[in-house]
């Protein structure tokens, strides 16, 4: 004799029940991400940034135009350097933390200026509306392996590129010295439906051992840029304004 099924109104009470769990998990998940987030230091200084008037904007910008003391490289751009390297704030996390910084802008799309942060080789993919990508051959920290430096979000949210016309789509190894105009910061996020705050995104790439870049999206294949540029500017050594002094104490 057969075991009859169970009827058709337990059967949504069950799946009811998963969903509310579900959805209890989920709400708490969040709950904790957002009360993490909120416990930070560094969103303060976000909700001062989004929040604060001129003066208190000003405060938290970093103009760095020489290189510090012992760094290589110069900062890229002007501005206040809200997500740092290794961030888990939203909407990144501990799992998959920001690979590079993002440097805000205090001014509208189109008129920060963007700075070759070495000397090194310039390509732009065909595809590429707002990014550009540059070869370093000798990294200068560790001689003997090559790097390459990604530069994004330099077009208006339609996509109309403020890259210089230097460097047009399809532009390969183009050989700029350090201090190179590359164009300007804006606010293009590709297709996603998530606007994004004027900024540049910098980060440092490594080579995959063939003579091309690594998906800058995987942060194992990137790199702590604070030596290169003698700042603090891992997100487990934030400073209130990242400048030339770097906690020699803090190793992340």
């Amino acid at each position: 004799m057969t075991r009859p099924s169970a009827s058709p109104t337990r059967a949504r009470r069950l799946l009811r029940l998963l969903l509310l769990l579900a959805l209890v998990g989920v709400g708490g998940y969040l709950a904790l991400r957002l009360a993490g987030d909120a416990a930070d230091p560094q969103s303060d200084r976000f909700r001062q940034w989004w929040q604060g008037d001129d003066e208190q904007r000003q405060a938290l910008i970093t103009i760095q135009r020489e290189r510090c003391d012992g760094a290589p490289f110069v900062l890229p751009a002007d501005g206040f350097i809200g997500l740092l390297y290794g961030d888990p704030r939203g909407p990144y996390s501990a799992a998959a933390p920001h690979q590079g910084i993002d440097i805000f802008s205090p001014g509208e799309v189109g008129i920060t200026p963007v700075y070759a942060a070495t000397d090194g080789y310039i390509t732009r993919e065909a595809s590429w509306r707002s990014a550009l990508i540059q070869r370093v051959p000798d990294d200068p920290l560790q001689p003997g392996r090559t790097i390459w430096l990604y530069y994004a979000h330099m077009a208006d949210r339609d996509g109309n590129s403020f890259i210089e016309p230097a460097f047009p789509p399809g532009a390969t190894e183009v050989f700029v010295p350090q201090g190179t105009l590359l164009g300007y910061t804006g606010d293009y996020n590709g297709d996603s439906l998530r606007d994004i705050w004027v900024h540049l995104h910098f980060s440092i790439v490594l080579d995959d051992g063939r003579g091309s870049y690594t998906n800058e999206l995987e942060f194992a294949n990137t790199v702590d840029p604070s030596p290169y540029l003698g700042m603090s500017l891992h997100h487990a050594c934030a400073t209130d304004v990242p400048a030339c002094t770097p906690d020699p104490t803090c190793t992340p």
